[in-house]
């Protein structure tokens, strides 16, 4: 991307975070709190922001206008439970007169989730041509009222809208996150919690790492002790646990009600002790080792060799691909340092087969690259800047060759490194990731060689060695999350840590009312609490 170019996409971001669209500030004083939320305001960045007009108000008479489909009336819920508490207003749902907030499915350049957000006195219009656009252009909303709408009490107001226009789309479709569920087990609920979370900055697909050395977190009927033995612990012992296929099918409900696609892992054939632990059968020597609750890698391996891994494969993939509606299977493959190189790449080319014959894409970590990755394969590249060239150059040619890549730099968006050394959670193997390290890379050119067109988008990946509450995932997760989300949906003509580090700085009283923890970080100008 051209200097000039970003300058400029930065310079139109802070004119119009620059604008109020009500009166100006008392003299002498700050903002008047009757003052709207700047239109450009907003994380992620959007495409295109026209500010003007007068303010649209959120009133006592406001009224939701949906049309008669199913998918419009849920997202126009969806946006009155967010608004009912806080505002105290009814807010009904209505397919008939003028004004209010209005959200509407047009043909139009929107494509499958952008949106255009129009703001007047007279009313606030949402148009997108598809339910997730609608969704989407809902939490850019959210973002513009006052961060107190997000309280579960009634608060004072004005709930002011400021005029204007916004048009937006996403950079790349695939923004995604991982929550790591089998170092440290976290429930349904938990889950849900995430996902709330994850939809606010709009990222569209939870990764759920489900099986590893030290839990197998999903019930597969046909290996039923996979979840009853393998997910009976976790780091630091403990009980563990695992999801029914009916908590499976609840969380991707709930994803798919806030427009996320869950895409499940069972990592192999490394990362594996829990299900070898499980049947002594998987083993190549026959002997089940025991339940692992450390935090070393590499160190085991399913039986390459043995006809019984296949059939072990073939259940599981079968099983959850049948849970998933999603596109997605993630085979994991990653340090797998307790299998040989040809014993890895004749692995992955039995494996791949069995998720194509189960109707779902293959994702894996980019060591499939050193294998044969299947035709509509993902990699997701974890390395770091200082990874070795040649071991770049076998994700890059693998990218020429129409390998898809979602990236996942470990020391720039692994959410579970630390902030700095003082960071009482995380770990560092892949160094001390600050909030603008985090942010300032741009995932087009990251790998050399690699095809911008190659790059489908980013993953904020949150592994949980140390981490076993929500408060972890929120104190790791932000405020690093909404940078990763930026840099998945919006124009690298916007990316500009200054101005970027202005609009989160604005996002801490919106978290704050949430009940998100998040760390302070010395390079963001946070409001004074």
């Amino acid at each position: 991307m051209p200097r000039t170019s970003r300058a400029l996409g930065a310079l139109l971001l802070v004119a119009a975070a620059g604008v109020f669209a009500v009166g100006a500030a008392p003299a002498g004083g700050a903002a008047s709190a009757t003052a709207a939320t700047p239109l450009g305001q907003v994380v992620p960045a959007p495409a295109s922001v026209q500010a003007g007009g007068n303010p649209y108000r959120v009133t006592a008479g406001t009224r939701i206008r949906v049309d008669g489909s199913r998918e419009v009336r849920r997202v126009g819920e969806y946006l009155a439970d967010v608004l009912r508490p806080s505002t105290g207003y009814r807010l009904p749902l209505t397919t008939r007169g003028q004004g209010g907030i209005r959200l509407r499915l047009a043909k139009g350049p929107y494509g499958a989730e952008g949106y255009r957000l129009d703001s007047a006195a007279s009313g606030v219009t949402i148009t997108a041509g598809e339910p997730a656009g609608l969704f989407h252009g809902v939490q850019t909303l959210r973002q513009l009222l006052p961060a107190a709408v997000e309280k579960k009490s009634v608060q004072p107001g004005p709930w002011l809208v400021a005029g204007g226009t916004i048009k937006d789309s996403p950079r790349y479709a695939y923004r995604g996150a991982m929550l790591d569920v089998s170092r440290h087990f976290f429930t349904v609920a938990q889950v849900e919690h995430y996902i709330d979370e994850l939809a606010l900055y709009k990222i569209n697909e939870l990764h759920l790492h489900l099986s590893d050395d030290q839990g197998w977190r999903i019930a597969v009927d046909s290996w039923p002790r996979l979840a009853a033995h393998g997910g009976s612990t976790q780091v630091g012992g403990g009980a563990g646990g695992h999801y029914t296929k009916a908590d499976y099918r609840e969380i991707v409900r709930y994803a798919a009600s806030r427009h996320l696609e869950v895409v499940p892992e069972i990592d192999m054939p490394g990362h594996t002790n829990a299900a070898l632990s499980s049947y002594a059968e998987l083993n190549c020597d026959g002997a089940a080792p025991p339940l692992y609750t450390g935090t070393e890698v590499g160190f085991s391996s399913l039986c390459v060799s043995q006809q019984i891994t296949y059939d072990f494969v073939d259940d599981v993939v079968r099983e959850l691909a049948a849970l998933t509606p999603g596109r997605y299977l993630h085979i994991g493959g990653d340090e797998a340092h307790s299998t040989s190189h040809d014993d890895y790449v004749k692995f992955m080319d039995r494996v791949q087969p069995v998720v194509a014959k189960c109707g779902k894409k293959v994702i894996g970590w980019h060591q499939l690259t050193g294998a044969t990755p299947a035709k509509g394969a993902l990699a997701q590249y974890w390395g770091l800047d200082s990874t070795s060239a040649a071991e770049k150059a076998q994700v890059a040619r693998a990218a020429q060759n129409g390998t898809g890549l979602i990236l996942s730099p470990a020391d720039r968006v692994y959410l579970d490194m630390k902030y700095t050394k003082d960071t009482p959670l995380g770990l560092a193997w892949a160094g001390y990731v600050e909030v603008r390290r985090s942010y300032d890379w741009d995932p087009g050119g990251y790998v050399p060689g690699a095809p911008a067109s190659a790059v489908r988008g980013v993953e904020a990946p949150l592994w949980s060695e140390t981490l076993s509450t929500s408060a972890d995932i929120d104190a790791m997760a932000f405020p690093r999350l909404p940078g990763v989300a930026e840099l998945g949906w919006s124009p690298a003509a916007t990316h500009d840590w200054d101005a970027y580090s202005t609009r989160l700085a604005a996002q801490a009283p919106r978290w704050d009312a949430l009940g998100i923890g998040y760390y302070r970080s010395p390079q963001v100008p946070w409001p004074a609490r």
